[in-house]
């Protein structure tokens, strides 16, 4: 009950936190509350949202995931040659873009488990060669001028919202079923905590683990596709940077790099922290560099804070 309690209240805290920082950039900055400015901060935050959903699925088996960013871009490229230079219709493309995206998690979960690879250097090495494979077939250039059919999704609202962001709500409620009513879920907490006493209690570490790095790869898999949509064409460097992100907002968001603990709840907290901040520095015409240590700064005050907490 304690635990729980604690995990409600850092879920509050969290809000109280995004609730005030909004005000604040409401106060300075009165175009953050442009219905415009509203729509293009939940289109970016579902993008980044979405890989950092399949993040905390992986940080919490006590795992790390690098490839993710790449992801992002072997998918903005493979949609783009399937449907322009290839001429494959919407929904094909998607598909085969989506499967081989989870082949790559599938090797992550090999590598790691069978190969007995830490999991930081098993994806940063599917990283670089994502990276180097979606600028490879490429040869470094964009793909434009995509389906119309296709792009314009990126430009719809359902309900009123716009459909990225539908997309990453039905992510987010994905992944929270998975993690709190299914066996799955609960394999997947108690490999975090203890690995080899999971593999005592007759859990299957192999399948429990390649789930954890393909659905990630599935998540990014889906951002790319967005990305693209959005951009209007398939880029070999979309996702550059979006492992870190992603990890920035699970930690903020309350998961804990060793293991165990995280929440998709917290996560999407997070992200919207972390995309809060991005955009009212932005409006506010901050420089990026010192965006990008105020970033770096709030996960080493997340890790700090949920140390502190175990000691406790």
């Amino acid at each position: 009950m304690k635990r729980f309690d604690r995990n409600t209240l850092s879920k509050i805290s969290l809000v109280l936190i995004l609730v005030v920082i909004c005000v604040a950039l409401a106060i300075f900055q009165p175009s953050f509350l442009k219905t415009t400015n509203i729509f293009n901060l939940l289109r970016t935050t579902s993008i980044t949202g979405l890989i950092a959903i399949g993040m905390t699925v992986v940080i919490i088996t006590g795992g790390i995931d690098l490839s993710v960013g790449s992801v992002v871009g072997i998918s903005s490229v493979l949609c783009g040659i399937l449907m322009k230079q290839n001429g494959w219709p919407v929904g094909i493309s998607l598909i085969v873009t989506i499967v081989i995206c989870l082949l790559i998690g599938l090797v992550n979960g090999l590598l790691i488990h069978y190969g007995k690879l830490p999991p930081f250097i098993a994806t940063l090495g599917t990283m670089e060669m994502g990276r180097g494979l979606a600028m490879y077939i490429t040869k470094g250039r964009t793909i434009p001028s995509l389906p119309q059919s296709f792009t314009g999704f990126a430009q719809l609202k359902i309900l009123g919202l716009p459909s990225l962001f539908i997309v990453w709500v039905v992510v987010i409620l994905l992944g929270f079923y998975i993690l709190r009513f299914t066996r799955m879920g609960r394999n997947i907490y108690a490999v975090g905590s203890n690995m080899e006493a999971a593999r005592l209690s007759g859990i299957k570490l192999a399948p429990t683990i390649c789930f954890c790095y393909m659905f990630n790869a599935f998540c990014a898999a889906i951002a790319g596709i967005l990305l693209t949509a959005r951009i209007t064409s398939g880029q070999p460097s979309a996702g550059e940077g979006y492992e870190m992100t992603a990890i920035a907002a699970s930690v903020i968001g309350g998961a804990s790099l060793a293991g165990a603990e995280g929440s998709a709840i917290g996560t999407v907290i997070g992200a919207c922290i972390m995309a809060v901040i991005q955009n009212g520095g932005n409006l506010l015409g901050i420089n990026s560099f010192i965006m990008d240590i105020a970033t770096g700064a709030l996960v080493v005050i997340a890790v700090l804070i949920e140390k502190n907490k175990k000691r406790t």
